[in-house]
């Protein structure tokens, strides 16, 4: 398994705006030149990257010591009705796993499907036992990226924070996927360090100090109605209180990855990084 970072390492998912090609080769070179720290590779729409590509991302990446990680695709849905599909599913989030450890990336972020005509609690077995068929190969072919089940902003999609706590504490080998404007938005709420600091503790007491020392996390402005996530807006455009989030972050000591969705992208995640060592500064300024 890939060892996580011992601080927190700042990046943007896809190709950085100021990039001037399509390319994740490229996007390597544009994130270098920013002082970011991490990328993540985007599969969302399907596993178009050659195995070549993926070699010589896996080497320049460890040249230029950036943090990978890599999303499988939207389509994935582990709790479709068809059980063909859902095989398909199951092959797809496989492939993806094949690929991301091809290219270097230290974790796959995927989302698990949606509710369609099932409780939540039918969706919660079927898709814990998808996982676990999914997971058994994991092993067997010793992968070493670390599978990341996100939390979701949609009420119609699987992935509460309940629900991806519960999965990760009963199937060894998944861990969560924090994504902070998604949870802001499915529940109209947890937007103040109170609520940031209480969501990292039920982290913490579900799967132990490790998930804090190892975390992945997604962030992004929201917005949202009553049925949850419309779309991502940039920081400075939302109402989610990303100050008071990393001071959380920092006080509960998380470290890893955090990765910007922004549609401003590298702009949100450089104003994220500042803040961040910043804030670690004035704590150490504090201390001596």
């Amino acid at each position: 398994m890939i060892p996580a970072p011992d601080r927190l390492l700042f990046g943007v998912a896809g190709i950085p705006n100021l990039c001037p090609e399509d390319s994740s080769l490229k996007a390597l070179d544009c994130l270098i030149s920013t002082g970011l720290e991490a990328l993540e590779l985007e599969f969302v729409h399907g596993l178009n990257m050659s195995r070549e590509t993926a070699s010589r991302i896996k080497h320049k990446a460890s040249r230029y010591q950036i943090q990978l990680s890599a999303h499988a695709p939207y389509f994935i849905n582990l709790n479709a009705e068809d059980r063909g599909k859902k095989i398909q599913s199951q092959d797809l989030l496989l492939n993806s796993l094949r690929l991301a450890s091809a290219a270097g990336a230290a974790d796959l972020v995927f989302h698990a499907g949606y509710y369609g005509k099932k409780t939540p609690e039918e969706a919660f077995r079927q898709i814990k036992d998808s996982l676990k068929e999914v997971l058994s190969i994991v092993r067997s072919e010793k992968i070493t990226t670390r599978l990341r089940i996100e939390t979701m902003g949609k009420k119609k999609q699987f992935g509460s924070l309940e629900e991806v706590l519960s999965l990760c504490r009963e199937l060894e080998g998944l861990w969560p996927c924090l994504d902070f404007a998604h949870i802001f938005a499915r529940e109209g709420r947890v937007n103040s360090y109170r609520d940031f600091l209480q969501v990292l503790k039920k982290v913490e007491k579900k799967l132990g100090t490790q998930a804090l020392k190892n975390s992945h996390i997604h962030i992004s402005g929201v917005k949202y109605n009553q049925i949850g996530e419309i779309k991502h807006l940039n920081l400075d455009e939302s109402a989610f209180r990303y100050d008071e989030w990393l001071q959380a972050l920092s006080d509960a000591g998380v470290t890893g990855t955090i990765i910007c969705e922004s549609p401003s992208l590298e702009a949100d995640a450089l104003r994220l990084k500042q803040l961040y060592h910043n804030l670690k500064q004035s704590e150490v300024s504090a201390r001596s």
